[in-house]
């Protein structure tokens, strides 16, 4: 991350029913600080979730849950802007003349895209210029910094390219290249899953029992976390290569209660 002030800061998520404990530990928990410090707009990128087939009522519902979500996180409303993507039409505007100004080798080598077309039955031309239409969400605010996961970096470098391209052709700034957003790693960082602790928690997880959900009920959640992965030995201790399922349980209460590795070790062994 470079050295330029943090001014504006976009940030989007899919309206989905899983937005996971993961979702909010590493992305959603740091904008309830961030919007202090600059200028924030959180979006609900519902036309995004439109690249797989959606059921409309459903997906009107997800969209109000995931706007409550980002309440709910500490996101208040009347100081960062909480909006839905497709009640503001210039999204749509942009993310054409994001694609007009985009190659066809630079989608096609994205590795989101190759992985989920790999698994999708039908492939839509929607899923292949996702990240066009990422890029015209970023671009179209003057945003500085953008908030992103190791599986959005390369979304990034693109909206980066494409606002480089741009002023470079128009020989002016007529778009802010965007920075990455990359908060303090805390605790080790990544929620990984808690049935196989050594891949990253995921809404897509086909076992249900690997992920939380943020809506999921307390029992729901002292289930899942009752069923983890661990090991077969006695201590309690942080070691991710040798211990990686104690060590992700580690990694979720210490973020959850402010406790320390060192702390929960001394406390459970």
């Amino acid at each position: 991350m470079s050295d330029k002030p943090i001014k504006v800061v976009f940030s989007g998520m899919q309206p989905t029913s899983g937005v996971t404990l993961g979702n909010y530990l590493g992305a959603m928990r740091n904008f309830v600080k961030l919007q202090h410090e600059a200028q924030c707009f959180f979006c609900v990128v519902d036309l995004h979730a439109l690249t797989i087939p959606q059921d409309p009522v459903q997906l009107r519902k997800n969209t109000l849950d995931m706007a409550r979500l980002y309440v709910a996180a500490g996101i208040d409303p009347n100081v960062a802007t909480i909006f839905v993507q497709s009640h503001v039409s210039a999204h749509a505007e942009m993310g054409w003349l994001m694609e007009v100004s985009c190659y066809y080798g630079e989608l096609q080598r994205m590795t989101q895209f190759k992985e989920k077309a790999a698994r999708a039955e039908v492939v839509t031309t929607g899923l292949f210029t996702y990240p066009a239409l990422m890029a015209a969400d970023i671009l179209l605010y003057d945003t500085t910094h953008v908030p992103v996961g190791d599986d959005q970096k390369q979304h990034l470098e693109l909206a980066r390219d494409i606002a480089v391209r741009l002023n470079h052709r128009f020989g002016r700034e007529v778009v802010v290249v965007p920075e990455p957003y990359i908060p303090p790693r805390e605790a080790g960082g990544r929620i990984m899953s808690l049935q196989n602790p050594t891949q990253k928690m995921s809404k897509s997880d086909p076992d249900e029992s690997a992920t939380i959900h943020m809506l999921d009920t307390p029992d729901a959640i002292r289930k899942k976390i009752r069923r983890a992965v661990t090991d077969s030995e006695n201590e309690v201790r942080y070691d991710p290569e040798k211990k990686p399922g104690i060590s992700n349980l580690m990694v979720i209460l210490s973020l959850c209660t402010g406790m320390s590795l060192d702390e929960i070790a001394g406390r459970y062994t």
